[in-house]
């Protein structure tokens, strides 16, 4: 169980998150919509402390943090029970898909090179890259080098994997092979945040919706009933906005 109590955020005088409760069941799959700007990457970013929430406390199994009192120990331990999938992919330009996915292995769980590397060569071959173990990521397509990105959150068998934009930096035709790794983390019952504008995949995966604006949870519930029958104002201009009517 994932718990999320009264997260705030500002920057500066800006307030971006106002007051976020949430709850994610083990493996439930949440996707996150709304507008730019209503604080979706900032909710994710303060889960694992990438970002510090002004007040709040986030819960994953054991583990509680305070944002307002917590030690480095404490952000290490939450950190350890996610798996963070970003934007721009982040990975290590100076090492190859194998490395990049089995380097938090080695940093973070303290396993010896060899046995990290065989791991990860596992999940090359999982997720349809195992030929592409030695090469860098420039070598790579985007879609290629996202999947390895979400390859690197797997190795860590994280209690929850945390999607921010997944697929928002790459070209159309990579977009799908994405998605088809995500369906298939769903399958094998993955808990997952994911703040995405695929708002197909919302529909076809996701177990609950989750509409933000203002730094708040306006609107939430299954795929049906958000997309089917949207019941605040802000949702229903919102989904005329991206065009489901």
């Amino acid at each position: 169980m994932i718990k999320v109590k009264n997260l705030h955020k500002s920057f500066g005088d800006t307030q971006v998150l106002a007051g976020i409760d949430l709850e994610i069941n083990k493996g439930e799959i949440i996707a996150v919509i709304g507008s730019s700007g209503t604080g979706k990457s900032t909710l994710l970013r303060c889960i694992n402390f990438l970002e510090t929430a002004n007040k709040g406390v986030i819960s994953i199994g054991d583990v509680s943090v305070d944002s307002e009192q917590h030690t480095k120990s404490d952000v290490l331990a939450l950190r350890r029970k996610t798996g963070f999938i970003f934007q721009n992919y982040a990975l290590f330009a100076h090492l190859t898909a194998r490395q990049n996915i089995a380097e938090g292995l080695i940093t973070v769980h303290k396993w010896k090179k060899d046995d990290a590397l065989k791991k990860a060569q596992q999940i090359l071959d999982d997720i349809g890259l195992g030929d592409k173990g030695d090469n860098y990521p420039a070598a790579l397509s985007g879609g290629q080098q996202q999947r390895v990105g979400i390859g690197r959150a797997m190795a860590l068998e994280a209690e929850l994997l945390l999607f921010d934009e997944p697929t928002s930096a790459l070209d159309p035709e990579w977009v799908n092979e994405v998605l088809t790794l995500m369906k298939k983390l769903a399958t094998q019952h993955q808990t997952m945040l994911v703040v995405t504008h695929e708002m197909q995949f919302a529909r076809e995966v996701a177990d609950r919706v989750i509409y933000m604006s203002d730094g708040k949870i306006v609107e939430q519930g299954t795929p049906e009933q958000i997309f089917g029958y949207p019941q605040d104002p802000k949702l229903q201009k919102f989904l005329n906005q991206v065009g489901i009517e």
